[in-house]
């Protein structure tokens, strides 16, 4: 009794561990989702699935006379409850989507936590070192890799000089920049002609230069660069 006692002591332990690593790197980067977050989840599913387990220790805990609870049932409902709660931690922001990798986190440190949980204590650590390597390593991997910047752009000019559409695409080449998906739009009773569509830059200044150039321009009445995020 002692013994099954202390094995479940090492799986939440483990379990608290392992979610407390990976949401302490989610808190570094200040995500909503952080180290406490993960650690409940860890933990919440460690407990989960020694429940399965119960009735070998407590002979009171069967259900409905059944010796033992199916764990692959119980698995099944905590990674669906937790895909609502990670579903919680995505919002959009303007044109961004910001959220998604905290989500997969959560999401991976309830498996782990049902690995620790079954006494799986050497894959659940594999699985821990995975997921840290993805938020860590692979981060600088992604900056260090060479990538375009994409942007969402409003550019609204006085009518009366308003470049044409070949015209605004040499005005945006001469900073590396292309416009995509082009979209018009005519409005203040024909004082404002609009374009606006999907930027590529091929470097991370491009923006800022073009910004600071449009500034300069008399017939730009308006203009909106707002970067989508990785």
């Amino acid at each position: 009794m002692t013994a099954i006692y202390v094995q479940m002591a090492l799986g939440l332990a483990g379990a608290w561990v392992a979610g407390g690593l990976i949401g302490a790197e989610r808190s570094y980067h200040g995500r909503a989702a952080g180290f406490r977050t993960h650690a409940l989840v860890a933990i919440a599913a460690a407990a989960t699935m020694m429940v399965s387990f119960a009735p070998s220790f407590a002979p009171g805990a069967s259900f409905l006379s059944i010796d033992r609870l199916d764990p692959t049932h119980l698995a099944q409902g905590v990674m669906t409850g937790v895909g609502f709660l990670g579903a919680g931690v995505i919002f959009k922001e303007g044109v961004n989507v910001q959220g998604l990798t905290t989500a997969a986190s959560v999401w991976a440190t309830a498996a782990i936590g049902l690995l620790f949980g079954a006494g799986e204590y050497g894959v659940g650590a594999l699985a821990v070192a995975g997921v840290l390597f993805t938020l860590l390593v692979l981060r600088w991997v992604e900056d260090a890799a060479p990538s375009r910047v994409y942007a969402w752009s409003v550019f609204r000019f006085r009518s009366v000089s308003a470049p044409d559409t070949e015209g605004l695409h040499a005005l945006l080449d001469q900073h590396g920049l292309s416009l995509r998906d082009v979209s018009y739009a005519l409005s203040h009773d024909g004082a404002i002609m609009e374009f606006s569509g999907n930027l590529v830059a091929r470097r991370t200044g491009s923006l800022a230069d073009l910004a600071a150039h449009l500034r300069t321009l008399e017939n730009v009445a308006e203009f909106e660069l707002a970067r989508i995020s990785k």
